[in-house]
């Protein structure tokens, strides 16, 4: 059976992205699901003096570990002032210390959400643009804007963007 990870780009401990990962990791049919949570991957900030004083952390390289035995990745970013929160961006910054081409080449579904009528989206552009070069294999991305008002336990409400979504995991199964 194909394992993908499923991931926010947030250590929020009530996170609407890791919420919505979450439930789209639940909606691939045939694959064990693994939902990570960067709380449990503590990391100092990342600086060279630290990398040369104290090398590589291993929680960095437990997380990359966990990239490359998946079979796929569904990541949901958060959006902080228009780019990656910073708990996300400095394990992105360790890994690539570890491994310039940290997504490995898995098929990765993108996506982000928030709270407000843009849905992360600057931030999914900044990740598409980026992670093509650090070895990202974007199969499929979806913004889901006002997370309040277009998500429930059910999963997402407004029947445009369910179609959307369910247009970008049926991609993602295809891939994996």
């Amino acid at each position: 059976m194909k394992k993908i990870i499923a991931f926010a780009g947030s250590n929020s401990k009530n996170s609407i992205n890791k919420q919505l990962a979450t439930y789209v990791a639940n909606q691939i049919n045939g694959v064990e699901i693994k939902v990570l949570d960067l709380n449990d991957f503590e990391l100092h900030l990342y600086g060279i003096d630290y990398e040369n004083d104290y090398g590589i952390p291993e929680n960095a390289q437990k997380f990359l570990d966990e990239i490359k035995s998946s079979d796929g990745i569904v990541l949901s970013l958060a959006e902080h002032n228009g780019a990656y929160s910073t708990v996300f961006k400095n394990l992105f910054d360790w890994m690539s210390r570890i491994d310039g081409k940290l997504w490995s080449d898995k098929p990765m579904l993108l996506m982000a959400t928030s709270p407000g009528g843009r849905g992360g989206a600057t931030v999914l552009e900044m990740a598409k643009a980026r992670f093509s070069f650090m070895g990202g294999n974007i199969i499929a991305y979806f913004s889901l804007p006002s997370f309040t008002q277009n998500f429930s336990a059910d999963g997402v409400i407004d029947e445009s963007l369910k179609q959307e979504l369910n247009s970008a995991i049926s991609k993602f199964e295809k891939a994996i």
